[in-house]
């Protein structure tokens, strides 16, 4: 996301170099070309940006245009004023350094030679008429900005508050060598790794479910086991499916053997059959025979664990009469936080909370206190299925219906979270 802000010498504008690259070029109010690549040269401290490339259509060579010659610069486009384009096409003089395609996608090494992360992105701060290399971008935004999904990239960094924790100054890269042939590895940091924010694996997980299924094993591969782990026991099942699916499975494995028995049933449990068995040979016994105990569980039927003694009313009654048979029914009662609204068939209308029942006007039907939008489960839900939900909604319990929604009975979450406690004891 590019950002201005006021400083002593007039205005200073802030770009990432992928909201640069493909910025239209125009000359004289014609479009010439397209911004392929920014030129700097390294100073040390600084690195100013010396030359805008910019490649022209019909198999014309790229033009090398000074800095200086650059009217305008911004994500849309860039407006140049030269004379006689082919007096600037030439290739790159020693010490000239093309940002995307010599630094973009390098490693980052402290200065103990550890590899700390990838050059995602590049920023460029735009002081007076001076371009400066002002940071080096490590986050998995820059890594969004690369695949175009900059709007998403913008929309997660200003949610986290944490993008500037993962830009690395320019003044903490060690100089780039002056010749280009030099430049085989990677860049090479002056702090050490400690010094680097991690990204929390909740944000990992909310870019990896907009990504495509080669970009988040590709990321997942590159994440250390602890944090890929971490990541993926934030993610949506579906989503989890879809990546579980797409990693080695010995990678898999590594990402099992982090988590409790619990979080790797949770994982294991979306996937197909034969990718569950082929995952679990690559475990230890002992943890397999207690992640094979929870699956069980989970696959049980919730009918198994619903109750049919539940308070059942039809619409059109009021508030006083529902609040007198409650007080006779309650010892009969094994749910008792919600009221189930039934038509004579026992068709599921509604639900109310009892709380409202007893706050609501005496004269009130239920009709008009009940959500008639209910969360249910089916006589072939899972353990699995009803926990999630549960987990998700936070409901002290949940209805059961079969044929045409009629109510086969409710569910208590505590029975369903006394299982999974029992389980992972």
């Amino acid at each position: 996301m590019s950002e201005t802000k006021t400083v002593r010498n007039g205005v200073e504008k802030r770009y990432f170099l992928t909201e640069l690259i493909g910025a239209r070029a125009y000359l004289q109010g014609k479009k010439i070309g397209k911004l392929t690549d920014v030129i700097v040269v390294d100073q040390g401290k600084l690195a100013e940006v010396t030359h805008f490339q910019i490649s022209r259509p019909f198999g014309d060579p790229a033009l090398l245009v000074p800095q200086q010659k650059a009217r305008s610069l911004g994500p849309r486009e860039i407006t140049v004023d030269i004379e006689g384009p082919q007096s600037y096409v030439r290739g790159l003089s020693p010490g000239e350094i093309p940002l995307r395609d010599y630094l973009l996608d390098k490693k980052v090494l402290d200065i103990e030679g550890r590899e700390v992360e990838v050059v995602y992105d590049i920023r460029l701060a735009v002081t007076g008429d001076k371009v400066y290399v002002s940071d080096v971008d490590i986050s998995r935004y820059g890594l969004l900005r690369q695949l175009g999904l900059g709007a998403l990239a913008n929309r997660l960094s200003k949610r986290s508050g944490d993008s500037e924790k993962n830009l690395i100054p320019w003044s903490y890269i060690q100089p780039l060598p002056p010749q280009l042939g030099a430049l085989k590895g990677h860049l090479k940091l002056s702090i050490l790794k400690e010094r680097l924010a991690e990204i929390h694996p909740v944000d990992l997980a909310d870019i990896l479910e907009e990504l495509d299924s080669s970009q988040r094993a590709t990321i997942l591969e590159g994440l250390d086991t602890e944090q890929a782990s971490d990541t993926l026991e934030e993610i949506e099942p579906a989503v989890q499916r879809d990546i579980v699916r797409s990693l080695r499975k010995d990678r898999v494995a590594e990402l099992i053997r982090e988590m409790t028995p619990g979080q790797a049933a949770d994982i294991l449990s979306v996937l197909p059959s034969e990718d569950k068995k082929a995952i679990l040979k690559l475990l230890e016994p002992s943890q397999v025979r207690k992640i094979e105990e929870i699956l069980e569980e989970q696959d049980l039927n919730i009918i198994n664990f619903a109750s049919t003694r539940f308070f059942k009313f039809p619409p059109d009654i009021t508030v006083e009469e529902a609040q007198l048979k409650c007080r006779e029914m309650a010892k009969r009662i094994d749910v008792v936080v919600y009221l189930y609204i039934v038509d004579p068939s026992d068709k599921l209308l509604g639900v109310a909370d009892i709380k409202d029942l007893f706050m609501a006007g005496d004269n009130e039907l239920l009709r008009d206190l009940m959500v008639d939008n209910v969360i249910t489960l089916n006589p072939g839900s899972t353990m699995k299925e009803a926990l999630d939900l549960f987990t998700r909604y936070n409901f002290k319990a949940l209805p059961v219906v079969g044929v045409n929604n009629v109510i086969l009975g409710a569910v208590p979450c505590r029975d369903v979270m006394n299982v999974k406690h029992r389980v992972l004891e």
